[in-house]
């Protein structure tokens, strides 16, 4: 875990102690995405109200890694959120 993906673990933290989320693991699985291509799942979170997400938390955003989780997203059943810490705060993009 670096030092961007261990801040966004004490944000989960926080959030499933204010009970907005039920649980959260740390690189749970991969996804496999073609032959020989997979994208490693940073953060699967289960929200309150159920919905299970897939949280991919970034310091800077490379071609690559936005072309995973765009196909990712296009080929399974869950709601891709990209995280970045920027200037003290996280900005938050979601795929879909």
């Amino acid at each position: 875990m670096n030092q961007t993906e261990a801040r966004y673990a004490q944000r989960l933290e926080l959030l499933k102690h204010a009970g907005e989320i039920l649980w959260y693991e740390f690189e749970p699985a991969n996804l496999r995405l073609a032959d020989k291509c997979f994208y490693k799942i940073d953060f699967m979170v289960l929200k309150a109200s159920g919905e299970l997400e897939v949280h991919e938390v970034k310091g800077k955003w490379e071609d690559d890694s936005l072309v995973k989780i765009k196909v990712a997203a296009d080929k399974f059943p869950f709601r891709f959120i990209a995280i970045q810490y920027l200037k003290k705060e996280w900005v938050v993009r979601e795929f879909s």
